[in-house]
């Protein structure tokens, strides 16, 4: 008897699952079965973490606990809109992005933002639009199901990089199912409305949302796939 599994039977099927991830900010209201939703969360819970402390949380927000969840969150930023000062009260509880950018990470996010908005037609200094396609993320980008992900206050940094293994599981155990997802830390600010509608402990932090279900094919704004850099460019080879 072996103790090492063996190889995918179909690694090209490995591949096209990864290869094929995308960010999709357009679902179709289709349904998702819970066996469906449950079967992706325990191939997901194969993610290697360290010391095995499996860290991660997960909360399923489908119909009305969605549907309100969105309501709140969406007037909590129209009113910030409204009030930029109200911007203290909504702070994210770890520093998802830099306090400061530089080259090459503030080049590829803006390639990425005016790739984004010029798809969509959004002009540079257009915020009505802008404000609206941001809005976009806290409607799940209209997918029927909404997953939040908390971590306990106690774990040290090292379970982010847990938590990511896990999260990229999700995203490619959902292609294997034919369903897409979207990854969002947009939610992080809001926390403070987040937690307690999902009922999420004290001692639990919000690591980000994500929105899963089936990619409507037909809206353009799924046509826009992001590049990549060669494994030249970030790869030495000792």
């Amino acid at each position: 008897m072996t103790l090492v599994p063996a190889a995918a039977i179909d690694a090209a099927s490995v591949d096209a699952a990864i290869t094929s991830r995308m960010s999709a900010r357009a679902f179709l209201p289709q349904a998702v079965p819970r066996a469906t939703l449950e079967h992706i969360l325990q191939v997901a819970s194969r993610a290697p973490s360290g010391t095995n402390t499996q860290p991660w949380k997960v909360y399923v927000l489908q119909g009305a606990s969605r549907d309100t969840l969105v309501d709140k969150v969406c007037a909590a930023h129209d009113a910030l809109r409204a009030d930029p000062s109200l911007a203290a009260d909504y702070r994210e509880e770890y520093d998802y992005y830099p306090e400061k950018w530089v080259s090459p990470y503030i080049d590829r996010r803006r390639e990425n933002g005016w790739g984004l908005y010029g798809l969509l037609g959004i002009g540079k200094g257009d915020k009505d639009k802008m404000h609206h396609q941001h809005q976009r993320n806290f409607r799940f980008f209209d997918a029927p199901v909404g997953l939040m992900f908390t971590l306990d206050k106690v774990m040290g940094r090292g379970s982010l990089v847990d938590y990511g293994m896990f999260l990229q599981n999700i995203m490619v155990a959902a292609r294997g199912q034919g369903l897409h997802t979207c990854p969002q830390a947009a939610w992080n600010g809001f926390a403070k409305i987040i937690l307690p509608h999902i009922g999420a402990a004290e001692n639990e932090m919000l690591v980000c949302g994500m929105a899963l279900g089936f990619a409507d094919a037909s809206d353009p704004v799924n046509g826009f796939h992001t590049p990549r850099e060669t494994v030249a460019s970030f790869t030495t080879w000792l």
